[in-house]
């Protein structure tokens, strides 16, 4: 029943994908907020669908330490719906994301339209700088921008491998950072078409004040994130 399951959810989004993604086309010469609306409907469509298909509900918890506005998030990354849960419950999110997803039709045309953050991971010095001032201006904009420290995807309780990312936009924006803990590997794996039942949890952590050195910055940031994770996986 779950494989049936399963592959009925690829179905839908597949499918939906897809038929929206065609339909958004116009959005391209539109006002940005025109495809910032559909992107966030094609998240509810994908949620609708998970729960209505494989009986996998998402709960958010812990936006009392979102702050409004402009905010960084640094993000658990065990998986892509990380990325469409995202845009159902940030105003309007920005994520930092591999620069070889452009050359995906459609999809790539979009992101660039709603203005995600791209990165080449092979820049070294001058990709970060890039990156620190590409997201400058997205918080100029009151946009909440989401970056996976790890860099890309991990199973469900592997240990965390933070990248230098964020400690640089951490350092060069000053600004607090919010972490954000999740469990959504367990039930949306990132490889296969498999989908298990169950609650997929997104928790915003206390955010970590501006000012504290990099090593320390990050030995709280991977703390924080990687014990919210794995006490999820233990519920």
């Amino acid at each position: 029943m779950n494989v049936l399951r399963s592959a009925l959810f690829t179905l839908w989004l597949f499918v939906g994908s897809t038929v929206l993604a065609i339909l958004y086309l116009p959005t391209l010469i539109l006002p940005r907020d025109a495809i910032r609306l559909g992107i966030r409907f094609w998240g509810f469509y994908l949620r609708f669908g998970l729960k209505l298909l494989c009986g996998i509900t998402i709960e958010i918890r812990g936006l009392e330490h979102l702050p409004k506005g402009p905010a960084l998030i640094a993000a658990k990354h065990q998986g892509w719906l990380d990325i469409f849960a995202g845009f159902t419950f940030l105003d309007d999110a920005c994520f930092v994301m591999k620069r070889e997803l452009l050359k995906i039709p459609l999809i790539g045309w979009y992101c660039i339209k709603v203005g995600m953050v791209w990165v080449d991971r092979e820049g070294h010095a001058a990709a970060l700088k890039k990156l620190v001032a590409d997201v400058n201006d997205r918080m100029r904009h009151d946009r909440q921008v989401v970056i996976f420290p790890e860099g890309t995807r991990r199973p469900p309780g592997d240990p965390g491998d933070y990248k230098p990312g964020i400690a640089a936009l951490y350092r060069d924006l000053g600004i607090a950072c919010t972490p954000l803990a999740t469990n959504s590997g367990v039930h949306f794996p990132a490889k296969g078409l498999m989908k298990y039942p169950g609650k997929v949890v997104f928790e915003f952590l206390e955010p970590i004040p501006a000012g504290l050195k990099r090593g320390e910055f990050m030995k709280v940031l991977e703390q924080r994130i990687e014990t919210a994770s794995n006490a999820m996986l233990e519920a």
